[in-house]
């Protein structure tokens, strides 16, 4: 029978509870580093994170690099996660792949001391991050993430339960086009469920997909995220849609519209994600979606003055409800679709 593969082992999906598929419980970030347009704030990018110059942070966090590192506030993370289990939550889906420095002996140990289920993704982020892994072959990527999900990783026999976040620029780099051709074996192989960060451009899901199939992998077990930043035009978003993997609304709580990464895009607000996921709903596609945070910044922490991990489950959740979207379709996105994606037969 399918299970769920967490860190602490094999879950009936019936036991995951309400699902967050893409956050990062802890991370590194740095070499996505980006200046600030101020030279005189560009000095203070070491500076600890305060009250004093949150103001900017909240406004180009890529420019503090205090602000790119989850991997000293461990703390405040296992706090969350009480918090979190308080709330109603289950479930997280850690997405931290080669790159960005996944702890897998912390996600244990996160498990182990909230009670709450936590899967960790196997597989490669973009190129930039990871300059010592782009001469891998497919067969290559394809051996670590097979081993990761059936032995262990990061020399432990703690085991992944998905491949992803498999990171992709736009345009494609060519290591990040052999990891995805890579992921496609593993599912094909293991039946795992799979997730892809795409580049930022319209087009870059469908050729995602396209090279994902082409190699084997299932698009219904697969998760197309940060949907939110990559398409603004609602027909565009419903012919992807048509596609069949699952479309992923996962940056909520951020409700700046000045998108460091891509400044020619006005980054959607909460109210705006909940319009368009609406528009998937109304078009038949409420199985097809699910959502997240994606937390990968102290500023977006609740110590930090930050909406935190169980913003969804507070805000988001009862949004939707007063937006014309039923309670059963919302919960639909938090339970039923994450358990569907994440149940597989994990071999013996």
């Amino acid at each position: 029978m399918a299970k769920i593969q967490t860190v602490l082992g094999l879950i009936e999906p019936s036991e995951a509870g309400v699902t967050m598929c893409h956050e990062h419980l802890k991370m590194e970030f740095h070499t996505m580093y980006t200046p600030h347009p101020d030279p005189k704030i560009q000095d203070q990018k070491n500076d600890d994170i305060t009250m004093e110059n949150l103001w900017w942070i909240r406004q180009h966090p890529y420019s503090s690099m205090k602000n790119l590192y989850l991997n000293d506030v461990q703390e405040a993370v296992v706090a969350e996660m009480e918090y979190y289990k308080s709330n109603g939550g289950g479930t997280i889906v850690d997405n931290t792949t080669i790159g960005i420095e996944r702890d897998i002996n912390f996600l244990q140990k996160v498990s182990k001391e909230t009670g709450v289920n936590v899967v960790s993704g196997s597989g490669y982020y973009v190129e930039s991050a990871r300059p010592e892994t782009v001469a891998m072959t497919v067969e290559e990527m394809a051996e670590v993430m097979t081993t990761d999900i059936t032995s262990g990783c990061d020399d432990t026999d703690i085991k992944c339960g998905c491949i992803g976040e498999i990171g992709c620029s736009w345009p494609l780099g060519p290591s990040e086009k052999r990891a995805v051709q890579a992921s496609g074996m593993v599912q094909q192989d293991l039946g795992c469920p799979v997730i892809f960060h795409p580049g930022r451009h319209p087009d870059a899901p469908f050729e995602l997909v396209r090279i994902y199939q082409e190699a084997g992998g299932r698009v219904d077990k697969l998760i197309m995220s940060h949907l939110d930043r990559t398409f603004t035009d609602v027909d565009r978003l419903i012919e992807f849609a048509r596609l069949g993997c699952y479309c992923e609304y996962d940056l909520f709580g951020v409700e700046n519209s000045h998108y460091q990464f891509s400044e020619n895009l006005d980054m959607p607000n909460d109210a705006e994600r909940i319009r368009r996921i609406k528009s998937l709903v109304y078009a038949g596609f409420e199985d097809r979606i699910t959502i997240a945070h994606d937390i990968h910044t102290k500023n977006r922490l609740m110590k930090y003055g930050g909406h935190g991990f169980s913003h969804i489950l507070l805000n988001i959740l009862p949004k939707m409800q007063q937006r014309g979207i039923s309670k059963k379709v919302a919960y639909k996105m938090v339970v039923e679709n994450p358990k569907r994606w994440l149940a597989f037969i994990p071999p013996n």
